[in-house]
């Protein structure tokens, strides 16, 4: 399940593994090759702006410090945004954000570089009804607990 408390505190959507068309229209996917949640590494995840919930739809209100919440069976993960929600768009061929530590070969919007860092990397449609670029914002693990019933 993904939390993002600036969307209210009713928000709360499936995360599911892949990105497939199906597991899009359910919620969050998650992209395989990516770290899982709480690993050292970059945890990717894409869910959709328009159609299938809107899950991301509000992405571009989302600011530097919000929280992203990411609860599993096991543990729930807070992370803490490092960038805002429309802070960086790229081409969807861009595929160095999903990278163990995301490096902009433009030199500009990216995560902190240290090695070892446990990431968030959150991806969408930038425009409404078209699908060339992705917004993305990243963020950093900032905690981690045992998930309660």
């Amino acid at each position: 399940m993904v939390r993002i408390p600036r969307f209210g505190s009713d928000y709360a959507v499936p995360l599911l593994e892949g990105t497939s068309d199906a597991v899009l229209a359910t919620g969050y996917g998650h992209f395989r090759g990516t770290a899982e949640a709480g690993a050292r590494g970059n945890f990717a995840v894409a869910a959709h702006r328009v159609t299938h919930g809107e899950p991301l739809r509000d992405m571009p209100s989302l600011q530097p410090g919000d929280e992203v919440v990411v609860q599993t069976a096991r543990w729930t993960y807070t992370y803490e945004l490092t960038t805002g929600g429309d802070d960086l768009v790229v081409p969807f061929t861009q595929t160095w954000v999903l990278d163990r530590l995301p490096t902009n070969p433009s030199g500009g919007v990216q995560p902190p570089q240290r090695p070892g860092q446990r990431l968030i990397t959150i991806t969408t449609c930038s425009e409404l009804f078209h699908t060339d670029d992705r917004m993305i914002a990243f963020g950093v693990l900032t905690d981690k607990q045992p998930t309660t019933p």
